[in-house]
């Protein structure tokens, strides 16, 4: 973790995590040009993360949803229920559809794809410290639709069925962890694992483990 104590007075304290060195860089400086921010501290990983927030008090955090060896969709919980005043805005290359909703649910105030230009991360944090919510076009009318319409479960694609927990695990196979090194990842038991196996095979309608793992490497590859 890379830190800087307290930030200047009357610049909002903002703390990254993301595990990708180069872009963190980038889009430090591109914030810190900015005079209302200071990026306080950077972490590639939960744990870390939580530890600075302890330490630095940021007012706003920016989480990519992949961190090295955890979930930032975990994490975004962890902070809301650990410091429910802190900021989240969701930086990604992740598919928004598949993975806004949830962000926004966990806690987080915007989601922004990864390959947008860095001015739109500064618009988003601005708009977020304004008090309102980020997200592109397509995912607000998805989700106002969703709410005038009263949308089931049913209706949502297999995917979308999936639990932040199971399509956590889902990952992770299709990157090639056997069960015991998923639950060593997620810190839970092998039986929570096996059941998390069992409930996305249902959802996803496959009928054998060797599927699971298939299918599972393949949405990995498309991602």
């Amino acid at each position: 973790m890379n830190e800087r104590r307290g930030s200047a007075l009357g610049r909002t304290a903002i703390l990254l995590v993301e595990d990708h060195p180069i872009f963190r860089k980038g889009l430090m400086e591109v914030l810190n040009n900015e005079p209302g921010f200071e990026v306080v501290g950077e972490c590639e990983d939960a744990p870390e993360a939580l530890k600075a927030m302890k330490e630095l008090k940021p007012r706003l955090v920016i989480v990519d949803i992949t961190l090295k060896n955890s979930s930032g969709i975990e994490l975004i919980k962890d902070i809301k229920l650990r410091y429910p005043e802190v900021l989240v805005l969701t930086l990604s290359m992740h598919d928004e559809v598949m993975y806004a909703e949830r962000a926004l649910k966990a806690g987080s105030r915007g989601y922004i794809m990864k390959q947008h230009a860095p001015e739109t991360v500064v618009k988003a944090v601005y708009q977020i410290l304004d008090g309102k919510v980020y997200v592109s076009d397509e995912i607000a009318n998805r989700i106002f639709t969703s709410f005038i319409d009263g949308r089931d479960t049913a209706e949502q694609s297999p995917m979308e069925r999936l639990s932040d927990r199971e399509l956590e695990v889902f990952e992770l196979i299709g990157r090639g962890l056997g069960t015991r090194k998923i639950s060593e990842r997620l810190n839970v038991s092998v039986k929570t694992v096996e059941n998390h196996r069992a409930h996305i095979k249902e959802k996803l309608n496959l009928s054998s483990a060797i599927e699971l793992v298939q299918q599972a490497a393949l949405w990995v590859r498309k991602k």
